[in-house]
């Protein structure tokens, strides 16, 4: 469906090119694998009040963050991959980008897992320095637990959700746009309408996982719907592009 439209794009004028960079933009981020990746990270967010004013800005907004956050991962991938296309006429082999797609399916199954074990994908300490008034500097590690909640996961699993699928397509048809400021206009409006996508998509899926964090069976239920989800997707991607697409050339 993206690839028929783009393949039109060379015959459209410039306001109607940003229009539909934002309009496939925000299609993209209703693919099943991205909102499944999102989804694992929401589904291990904890849940501290039970007031539905507080239960509404915990569920739908700071969900919607790491949607934003995905967003802007993916976009920055794109840019830097589009940049890198128009500047240095850089010809990739469509195996490249099946090699990217299979990293994101091994991704898709190790988010599965961890989602499904209730363990975090990367366990890394934080750590803050302190500088004491005799001058000594004291440096505090803690894990990114309780209270201290970081976010970058989702950035990062944005911009490797940004080398492959649907959006390598639309980076190869905007290098081949006349100039520098359209090619970085398109990729860039294309972004704004991913983040606003999966923005909102996030806000909604995060209201079911706050309204049943109370209920230990219910929010497990949602939590194993989402890992078994992910896995699925992430597993028929590795075959696709293992077995039909012949990645190896087995």
């Amino acid at each position: 469906m993206i690839d028929e439209i783009l393949n039109q794009v060379q015959t459209m004028t410039p306001a109607l090119i940003l229009t539909l960079g934002l309009a496939v933009g925000l299609q993209h981020a209703f693919e099943p694998d991205h909102i499944s990746a999102v989804t694992t990270q929401i589904s291990k967010r904890k849940y501290k009040t039970q007031a539905v004013k507080q239960l509404l800005k915990e569920g739908a907004f700071k969900s919607s963050i790491l949607g934003a956050l995905w967003g802007a991962g993916h976009t920055t991938t794109l840019v830097i991959i589009g940049l890198l296309l128009f500047l240095f006429s850089i010809n990739i082999p469509s195996n490249i980008f099946l090699g990217f797609e299979f990293i994101v399916g091994i991704m898709l199954v190790i988010l599965a897992l961890t989602t499904f074990s209730n363990k975090k994908l990367f366990k890394m300490k934080h750590t803050h320095p302190h500088l004491h008034s005799n001058g000594t500097l004291h440096i505090h590690p803690h894990n990114h637990d309780g209270e201290h909640k970081h976010t970058h996961k989702s950035y990062i699993i944005g911009c490797i959700h940004g080398l492959a699928g649907s959006g390598s397509l639309v980076v190869l048809m905007a290098s081949t746009l006349g100039d520098i400021e359209t090619v970085l206009s398109f990729i860039l409006i294309f972004g704004i309408g991913s983040i606003i996508g999966m923005t909102i998509i996030s806000s909604l899926i995060g209201l079911p996982f706050a309204f049943t964090n109370k209920f230990g069976t219910a929010s497990k239920a949602l939590r194993y719907i989402a890992c078994t989800a992910s896995l699925l997707i992430g597993v028929n991607i590795l075959y696709e592009i293992s077995i039909t697409e012949n990645l190896f050339g087995i």
